[in-house]
């Protein structure tokens, strides 16, 4: 199911967050939206799922503008993994991934057969099968994580948004649950800040600056080192991955004039006395910058 953008802007206390947005998600294909802080990623996901109203422009599902879908219409197409849930509802993990059937139901909302299997089956999916009997505001974020997205995939919808669903997942978590959206075959739109993992999981990118998109097209063509550099004001190098692709390395802008001699000295006489030590300005696996 198609997902499209139509000069969507807001603006908030007088200060434009999204300037002019139109992008359109594929059926079936991965969308990344990388920028950095404030850049308004998350604000262009919220318009989608009618979490913020846009000042103007339009946003459409199947061809459908969101603004004039019921919210169960809206819930049945369009399935979101949120940064923000509110903890303070005594809910178990089982009742928050159960939220994720409630667009299916019917009448008084009781649950059937298959909105249990589906609640047990997305559990076990991303792992939040042993979490079912813990209440949701005593886990960890990661835990968090892997029952929020269990929630998204219980809701079954053609159309998945996913605000920075890496956060506060360890590494192979991480990749586990690009991995697990990518096989449902759904049109995923995903606002990324590791773009190590945007390079190898998204099919499409976007790159916003300043609420504009600066870039948009296949991830391979969209994320160089010259856009990522303009975008996050570092110095990039991207490098062959030896299990095929590329990988990004960084260091601070100010820092792409090399290492210091100094560094180089102590690097050439370290403690072991011995020649060739990494210099401090390495960029063979610094952290990837943070939107």
């Amino acid at each position: 199911m198609r997902l499209e953008f139509q000069d969507v802007r807001v603006a908030r206390g007088g200060r434009p967050i999204l300037n002019g947005v139109s992008l359109a998600a594929e059926p079936g294909r991965f969308l990344g939206l990388i920028g950095a802080n404030g850049s308004g990623k998350s604000t262009l996901l919220k318009a989608a799922y009618r979490a913020m109203a846009p000042d103007s422009g339009e946003v459409l599902v199947d061809g459908q503008p969101v603004s004039r879908l019921s919210q169960r219409e809206l819930a049945l197409r369009i399935g979101v993994m949120s940064q923000e849930f509110g903890a303070d509802f005594p809910l178990s993990a089982r009742e928050v991934i159960a939220l994720g059937r409630v667009p299916h139901q019917r009448g008084f909302g009781a649950e059937s057969e298959a909105d249990a299997e589906a609640v047990q089956e997305a559990a076990r999916a991303t792992g939040a099968h042993p979490l079912l009997g813990r209440a949701f505001g005593g886990l960890s974020g990661g835990e968090k994580q892997r029952v929020l997205l269990a929630k998204a995939l219980a809701q079954a919808t053609p159309v998945l948004l996913l605000d920075e669903p890496t956060n506060h997942a360890d590494l192979g978590f991480q990749r586990d649950l690009l991995h697990l959206v990518r096989s449902r075959g759904a049109t995923v739109v995903a606002a990324l800040h590791d773009l190590n993992l945007a390079l190898e999981y998204c099919d499409d990118a976007a790159l916003l600056t300043g609420g504009r998109i600066t870039a948009a097209g296949p991830a391979e063509d969209v994320l160089t080192a010259e856009a990522v550099d303009a975008v996050f004001d570092v110095h990039t190098l991207r490098l062959p991955d030896p299990r095929g692709g590329h990988v990004f390395a960084f260091r601070r802008a100010e820092d792409s004039r090399g290492p210091d001699p100094a560094d180089d000295a102590a690097a050439d006489t370290g403690p072991s006395g011995s020649a060739g030590s990494a210099s401090s300005h390495s960029t063979a696996s610094p952290p990837s910058p943070h939107s």
